[in-house]
């Protein structure tokens, strides 16, 4: 997220097969369309941009203080490519103990970036169930102050007993759990190095047949997991939203997503990619009522469940 961002040209991608379309050479770290290893086309940027901007767009999937540059390289980025809404977390480190001073720190951020631009993000806050008391009392301060969600790293499997407290607390909320899922070493293989909590797509099968009321977002299919595995496995738990963003976006992803898991339940997001979350969306054989559903209208109507809607 430390590429400049202060003059981008938007162009197609026509080599891409991964996105299908790359939005912005400059994201790439080339500045001018002397040096792009991609024809210039001043039309074709014209109508992708015109494209691009058409949809009302939530990123269900965002971050913040990932980099020291931020919140402001998230709302260039998104001001860039039409998105509105950001939905903002800040994880803690991937092998942190996640004490409570940890997880009431992360949250402390994204409340300054919600209160610094209140009519772009909506929070998110984080926490470890392996400290409940504590956890509880985040829930409570952290939606007294505005948040509208939770997003977990890796420290309890979203299906462990330590996590029930939370998830009745959500339900009773009507408000959604975002679960990081794992890193692919190959797209097939399990990275050996994800820690041995990490939550794989049989456990969010698990949890969201115990807690049916619940609504729970499995993160980042374009992250680095076997997308076409964790779809076929999701298909029947119809609590469970999927969210595309990720950096891996290879070609099919959104199409094969929408097969297994139907157009109602999937979610666009980034994952702070932000040009290929958008730019794997145009280049999906989607129709428009499909683009607008994933883009804005299912995230939307999760967020009316509990009275925060953004329309």
């Amino acid at each position: 997220m430390s590429t400049s961002v202060n003059r981008r040209k938007f162009v197609a991608n026509t080599a891409a097969s991964a996105a299908g379309i790359l939005l912005g050479t400059n994201l790439m770290g080339f500045t001018s369309k002397e040096n792009s290893p991609i024809p210039f086309n001043k039309a074709t940027e014209k109508d992708l941009m015109k494209e691009v901007m058409k949809y009302r767009k939530i990123d269900s999937h965002a971050h913040v203080y990932l980099t020291p540059d931020s919140p402001g390289t998230q709302i260039d980025f998104a001001d860039r490519l039409g998105i509105k809404t950001l939905v903002i977390s800040k994880p803690m480190a991937a092998k942190s103990k996640g004490l409570p001073k940890e997880f009431i720190q992360c949250n402390d951020l994204v409340l300054k970036c919600a209160k610094q631009y209140p009519d772009r993000f909506i929070g998110q806050l984080t926490l470890n169930p392996a400290y409940p008391k504590e956890s509880l009392d985040e829930i409570k301060r952290c939606v007294d102050h505005g948040m509208v969600g939770m997003k977990l790293y890796n420290h309890v499997k979203i299906n462990d007993p330590l996590f029930y407290p939370i998830i009745e607390k959500f339900i009773d909320l009507k408000m959604i759990i975002l679960m990081h899922t794992p890193i692919g070493k190959a797209r097939v293989i399990l990275d050996a190095g994800e820690p041995p909590n990490i939550s794989l797509p049989e456990d969010f099968v698990d949890i969201a047949k115990r807690y049916p009321e619940a609504m729970f977002q499995f993160a980042h299919i374009g992250g680095g997991i076997d997308w076409e595995d964790a779809c076929k496995a999701l298909t029947h738990s119809p609590n469970v939203f999927v969210d595309v963003s990720g950096s891996n976006n290879e070609a099919n992803m959104i199409d094969f997503a929408v097969k297994y898991i139907g157009e109602d339940r999937l979610l666009f997001g980034c994952d702070n990619s932000f040009y290929q979350g958008v730019g794997h969306m145009l280049a999906a054989n989607l129709t428009e009522t499909q683009r607008q559903k994933i883009f804005f209208e299912n995230y939307n109507n999760i967020l009316r469940k509990a009275g925060r809607n953004v329309d």
